[in-house]
């Protein structure tokens, strides 16, 4: 799955992270639930609007993101 199809960033929403399908929903709350224990279960039981594709693009684009890190020079 690629996560660039559900993972939006707009300069005018939660000041421009990047969120879930356009929704107020960050990937790094998604990340943060998870990281505090969350199961995509109980996320997806508080979160209904969200999918468990969501959640998936969530960690594609977290992975993502540390891959391009590590390619900068000098880190």
């Amino acid at each position: 799955m690629d996560y660039r199809e559900r993972i939006t960033i707009e300069p005018d929403k939660r000041g421009g992270k990047p969120c879930i399908r356009g929704m107020r929903i960050t990937v790094y709350d998604v990340l943060g639930y998870l990281a505090a224990g969350m199961t995509e279960d109980e996320i997806l039981a508080d979160f209904p609007s969200l999918e468990r594709d969501d959640i998936r693009a969530a960690l594609g684009f977290a992975a993502d993101f540390d891959r391009r890190l590590l390619a900068v020079p000098g880190l």
